[in-house]
Order: C-alpha cells, then sequence, then structure tokens
C-alpha cells in the first residue's frame, strides 16, 4: 500500500463539483481518499489568459502501481470532459499525483515529486493544510509553503 498526495484544480463549469467529481471517482477507481483540504480560489498560472480556478489537494492510499494511478488520473479527467489543446490552458480538472510514498520517479511519462510542487502556492497551500509535516527532501511542505507568494489564493468556505 503506498501512501500518495494529489492535486487538482478546475477553471472551467462547475470547478468545485468538478474536484467533487474527480475525487470520488479516484476513490472508487482505486485511489482510497483519506483526507482533502478545502477548496481555494487560485489566480490561474501561465502564459494563457483564463478563468481563475479551483484547487485541492488529497492524500490517498492506493494499492496502484504509479503509472496505474497516472492512468487512472488521465481516465477521470477524461470521463469528466478533460480535453487537452493547450499547455496549461483552461481545463474541466486536472489531477496531478505530487507524491508517491517516498518514491522517485523520472520517466517521459511521471516525475514524482511533482517536478514544479515547491513553487507553486495554489498547490502548497491546500497541501500544507492536510499534510503540513510532509518532507520532500530535507524539507517540509510547511516549510516550502513559507517561502512562496501566497497572495493569489484564497479559502474559499
Amino acid at each position: 500500500m503506498a501512501r500518495v498526495t494529489l492535486g487538482l484544480g478546475s477553471n472551467l463549469g462547475d470547478k468545485r463539483g468538478n474536484i467533487a467529481k474527480a475525487l470520488s471517482a479516484l476513490d472508487t477507481g482505486g485511489a482510497r481518499i483519506l483526507t482533502r483540504s478545502a477548496d481555494y480560489h487560485t489566480e490561474p498560472w501561465g502564459p494563457v489568459a483564463q478563468d481563475w480556478f479551483v484547487n485541492a489537494c488529497a492524500v490517498a492510499d492506493t494499492e496502484l502501481a504509479p503509472n496505474d494511478l497516472l492512468a487512472l488520473c488521465l481516465r477521470v479527467e477524461r470521463e469528466l470532459g478533460r480535453v487537452r489543446e493547450v499547455k496549461w490552458g483552461p481545463r474541466v480538472i486536472d489531477i496531478d499525483i505530487l507524491t508517491y510514498s517516498d518514491l522517485e520517479v523520472n520517466t517521459p511519462s511521471l516525475t514524482l515529486p511533482h517536478p514544479y510542487l515547491a513553487e507553486r502556492a495554489f498547490v502548497l497551500g491546500p497541501l500544507a493544510e492536510i499534510a503540513p509535516d510532509l518532507k520532500l527532501g530535507q524539507k517540509t511542505v510547511a516549510d516550502m509553503l513559507a517561502n512562496v507568494n501566497c497572495s493569489d489564493i484564497t479559502k474559499l468556505t
């Protein structure tokens, strides 16, 4: 059994509903959701002008191998209507594997831990809510969050 962390985001349609549906599909698909963060309103990141996002993170247990978990995430994205047209563009749902136990992977299809995790407040904010002591290398998620600008994320109630 592996303990994984997942990052989710949506900026099309019912953003919060999309995240809830994705978490439910992941849970029934082999990634048992143990806890999830609140939803966060976040400004879009990247070069494409687009609507704001709702982001959240979750901790799950899974018996799926890393590539099988990735396949589940991609399948859930497709089932919820994600179309990949523009890198970092608008999306119904985005599901990223942030960590997979202590495993480090660097293949063309999967990099673990997620390569941009330490740079993105929209991931670190929700992740710090549910796993502040999670260590990546020598730093905890809480330490990493303290080193990024969090002015563009707001916890939703």
